[in-house]
């Protein structure tokens, strides 16, 4: 059966053409591109309006893990197509092994997620934009010590340059702090926010390390299944937190408070209000 898949793997990855590579590359760049700026802004515009869940604005971070199976499905029919009817073709690629241990990584992805959405909840969001630049030496630290990851003056140049430089700008922040919080959150958001780069600073080298003992092809459709099965513990991990957090229970007593006295409730940030904001 491996054997087979490793086969099947071999034979469609050779139909990939660097063209194809270039856009795919390109695709990735622009989602990630427009989901890095656009998602911490529309977080903390939730908070400011009044939202104060926590535990599901981390949830929606990875909460889209949904739409990654549509993008295997179409991987699947390609894949069938190209090796012919006459000879199988497997849906999902990844084995046993690799599954417990990006099962394992998608936890940590949510404990990241919410340390992340805690500190964008208590500090504006250019403060926390640059609390989190030094992840970059962080990522630079792990991947020496997990994956060997060997350096050039350029590149310990531009990591020493950025995080200082955010750090500077960090330094002189202390001026900013949301009125009506207290110094005691405030302090709390920027520990939360030092920890969500650190451990997001370990992540990244983790899942390149998971790659080197995979032990099987790394292809497209692989690194797709990675990330949906990351996705989807990390969500899990935020709903079980939302769980034990009560979040459902108040949701859905908002609604009942809404039914009992006709006025609207807002649905994003979960307060009662004379009218609706749509964010």
């Amino acid at each position: 059966m491996d054997n087979h898949e490793q086969t099947t793997t071999h034979a469609t990855t050779g139909h990939v053409t660097p063209a194809t590579k270039t856009t795919l590359l390109t695709l990735s760049c622009i989602l990630l591109s427009v989901g890095n700026c656009g998602g911490p802004l529309i977080t903390r515009l939730y908070f400011i309006h009044g939202g104060n869940r926590v535990w599901l604005s981390s949830s929606l971070e990875t909460a889209g893990w949904p739409v990654i199976t549509i993008v295997l499905i179409l991987l699947y029919f390609h894949r069938r197509r190209a090796s012919g009817n006459n000879k199988p073709t497997t849906f999902f690629y990844m084995r046993r092994r690799l599954f417990f241990a990006v099962a394992f990584i998608g936890v940590i992805t949510g404990i990241d997620d919410y340390l992340y959405a805690y500190g964008v909840a208590r500090l504006p969001i250019s403060t926390s934009a640059l609390i989190l630049a030094p992840h970059l030496a962080f990522v630079a630290f792990f991947a020496y010590v997990l994956v060997r990851q060997k350096f050039t003056p350029y590149s310990i140049n531009a990591v020493v340059l950025l995080t200082v430089g955010a750090g500077v700008l960090a330094l002189h922040t202390s001026g900013d702090r949301p009125e009506g919080e207290s110094k005691k959150e405030y302090v709390m958001g920027f520990v939360m926010t030092v920890a969500a780069a650190l451990l997001y600073g370990f992540v990244l080298p983790l899942i390149e390390l998971t790659y080197k003992n995979a032990k099987q092809e790394i292809t497209y459709t692989l690194v797709v299944e990675i990330q949906m099965i990351m996705c989807l513990f990390a969500t899990l991990f935020c709903v079980v937190g939302m769980a034990l957090n009560n979040d459902f229970k108040v949701r859905t007593t908002d609604v009942n408070s809404q039914n009992r006295t006709g006025r609207r409730t807002s649905l994003y940030t979960g307060q009662r209000s004379d009218r609706s904001n749509l964010i």
